[in-house]
């Protein structure tokens, strides 16, 4: 695939991709967390068996290794073997020198989180050349706004909704006399003013926020649009007070047109972004004890109510983890008002915990070869939708997966003569 994307071949793409998954949907659909058993165990008891028999440290390369994951795993389900097809994109990040020399020195980057700092620098490199002001949409205390202001010479207005956010940064930006101004903006207010013959970019705006740009930047005729989009299950499920239906619909006219098109709900959405590739050890130690805590109160839960039915908890901070196990069910069961009997045997619930987590960490690693490809059937729709506003595209990585897996780079430039399609669902 080149980097400019014949017209037609983002949908055609698109089309293949949401057959793929509609396909694998009872395999992908189902969380194991939530459903000890998922229905496809029964249908390919052989790729059930296999994953059970993983070793620890076969699932830890696996997990941080989806291509060879998923050549394994084509021995009982062939369809597998397009895994590596299906997710193909090219690499638009400039070489080493050119990100480094994009970042921020160190000594500007005050109060700028090292990862944060490589990955706004990898992201306008893969932008330049830079040539109209720019709006960065979402842009928190600015940094991807001053790196973007260093790189480009040109003016950056940053939309940002905390206003302790907008204080800091425009504190930081005057302070090292960069051509950066942070609004105090809530980007989804009906009453926006876009700015004409603005760059509108979004560094990782979640879900309706990066969606909101997609929209009004069309609308605006903005002449480029760049962004790197994250949480895609992170949309509103209330109008007005009012309830409204949960599914996901696509943004292109030709997509939500397509008879076989999938509707996931916010759950679905969900699996997209659930990576940790970059959480630090310590992190992921902490995550891994409060799931097989989680998994014990649901046994527990199950045998209290006679229900076997999942029942989710609030989240709870990995810093209370030293209260214990027993302390975690009684917080559990106070927030579902359920009653524990005074001889609940703690330790054999904790037991089960860590055994369902086995379990669940090894039928995940086959439910988790379908994120990347569900976060690009997003994104292909996104490319499409930008195409029949009239935009020429380009997608692909503007980084490694190990610095942030959230690495896709939507590039959108408008093209003078070609009509945009009109949106009725818009």
């Amino acid at each position: 695939m080149s980097v400019h994307e014949p017209a037609e071949s983002y949908y055609l793409r698109w089309q293949t991709l949401n057959d793929w998954l509609v396909e694998h949907q009872p395999i992908w659909q189902p969380a194991p967390f939530t459903e000890p058993r998922p229905a496809w165990i029964q249908r390919y008891p052989g790729l059930a068996h296999m994953a059970k028999e993983f070793t620890d440290a076969e699932c830890d390369e696996l997990a941080d290794a989806p291509g060879a994951c998923a050549e394994k795993v084509s021995r009982h389900l062939p369809s597998l073997a397009l895994y590596c097809q299906m997710v193909n994109l090219p690499e638009l990040s400039p070489a080493p020198s050119d990100v480094m020399s994009a970042m921020l020195p160190e000594s500007r980057a005050t109060d700028m989180p090292g990862r944060k700092r490589e990955q706004s620098g990898a992201f306008a490199a893969a932008l330049k050349p830079l040539r109209q002001p720019i709006l960065d949409w979402c842009c928190g205390k600015g940094y991807l706004s001053r790196t973007l202001a260093a790189q480009s010479g040109k003016p950056v207005e940053g939309y940002e909704w905390d206003q302790g956010l907008v204080t800091g940064g425009n504190r930081l930006a005057t302070r090292f006399d960069d051509s950066v101004h942070i609004r105090c903006q809530n980007v989804m207010a009906q009453n926006l003013a876009m700015p004409v013959d603005t760059h509108g970019v979004a560094l990782h705006a979640c879900g309706d926020l990066h969606r909101q740009l997609l929209r009004r930047g069309v609308a605006a005729a903005l002449p480029r649009l760049s962004l790197s989009p994250c949480c895609y299950h992170q949309t509103v499920d209330k109008v007005d007070g009012q309830t409204i239906e949960r599914r996901y619909h696509t943004l292109s006219e030709r997509t939500l047109a397509y008879n076989n098109r999938l509707m996931p709900d916010r759950d679905d959405l969900r699996l997209a972004v659930r990576e940790t590739v970059t959480a630090p050890a310590r992190v992921r130690k902490q995550t891994r004890i409060l799931n097989q805590w989680r998994l014990g109160f649901d046994g527990l839960q199950r045998s209290l109510r006679n229900v076997d039915q999942y029942l989710p908890v609030p989240s709870r901070s990995p810093q209370r983890i030293q209260n214990g196990f027993p302390a975690f069910c009684r917080w559990a069961a106070e927030k579902k008002q359920l009653c524990l009997p005074e001889r609940t045997d703690f330790d054999d619930w904790l037991a089960f915990g860590e055994k369902r987590y086995e379990e669940v960490r090894r039928y995940e690693l086959i439910r988790h070869l379908f994120r990347r490809p569900l976060e690009l059937w997003l994104v292909l729709d996104y490319a499409v939708f930008l195409e029949e506003q009239g935009y020429r595209v380009r997608l692909g990585h503007f980084c490694a997966r190990s610095l942030t897996p959230r690495n896709l780079l939507l590039d959108a430039v408008r093209v003078c003569g070609i009509p945009p399609v009109r949106h009725s669902h818009l």
